[in-house]
């Protein structure tokens, strides 16, 4: 993927490594009932929520309401982020671990 100045920017400052995860699972999808397939944790808030293939695509959502663009992977074995404004993902770069579910 071409550069992304959404991740470039995660990437070179401290807020990069965001706050820590806000729950274990989907809040959003725990409140309505529903579940998830993957999680996603947003890295300008640390909002986790659901991946596009859950059926609330709550993480999607969060970046278009709250205006956080990149999100990290919450599930273990997995390193790489997603920016949804430019709608391309890369493995992070001078990041710790992306932290995970149980």
């Amino acid at each position: 993927m071409p550069s992304c100045p959404h991740i470039d920017s995660v990437e070179r400052t401290p807020i990069g490594l965001g706050p820590p995860p806000d729950d274990d699972g989907c809040g959003d999808c725990l409140a309505i009932g529903s579940t998830w397939v993957h999680l996603r944790r947003c890295l300008t808030c640390g909002h986790v929520a659901c991946c596009d293939s859950s059926p609330n695509r709550h993480a999607t959502a969060h970046a278009g309401a709250a205006g956080h663009p990149v999100v990290q992977s919450f599930e273990p074995g997995e390193e790489w982020l997603w920016c949804y404004v430019d709608a391309g993902g890369t493995e992070p770069r001078g990041l710790p671990p992306s932290p995970s579910h149980p």
